[in-house]
C-alpha cells in the first residue's frame, strides 16, 4: 500500500502544473476580443484638416460605447484570471 501511494505522489510531482486551463484561456480571449472592439470603436473621428473642427469626435458611440466595452473587457479579464474551473459543485 505505501508503495502505490509513493509512486502516485511521484507521478503528480512529475506532471507539469499549468495556472490556467483551457477554460480561463477561452475567456481571456473573449476579455482581449471586447477590448479590441471598444479600441476599435474609438477610433476615427478626426479630420485631415487641423483647421476643419469635426463634432464626430463627441460621437455616443466614441464617448460612451466604446469607453465601456474596454472597461467591460477588463473585467472579463479579472473574472478570466480568477476563474477556477477546477472547482467541483
Amino acid at each position: 500500500m505505501g508503495e502505490q501511494k509513493r509512486k502516485q505522489e511521484v507521478k503528480q510531482k512529475n506532471e507539469p502544473y499549468f495556472i490556467f486551463e483551457k477554460k480561463n484561456f477561452k475567456v481571456m480571449l473573449i476579455g482581449l476580443a471586447v477590448i479590441a472592439l471598444g479600441f476599435i470603436l474609438m477610433a476615427g473621428g478626426g479630420s485631415d484638416d487641423p483647421e476643419v473642427f469635426n463634432p464626430e469626435i463627441y460621437s455616443w458611440r466614441r464617448i460612451r460605447l466604446a469607453p465601456m466595452l474596454v472597461l467591460l473587457g477588463f473585467g472579463i479579464e479579472v473574472y478570466a484570471i480568477l476563474l477556477n474551473p477546477a472547482k467541483k459543485k
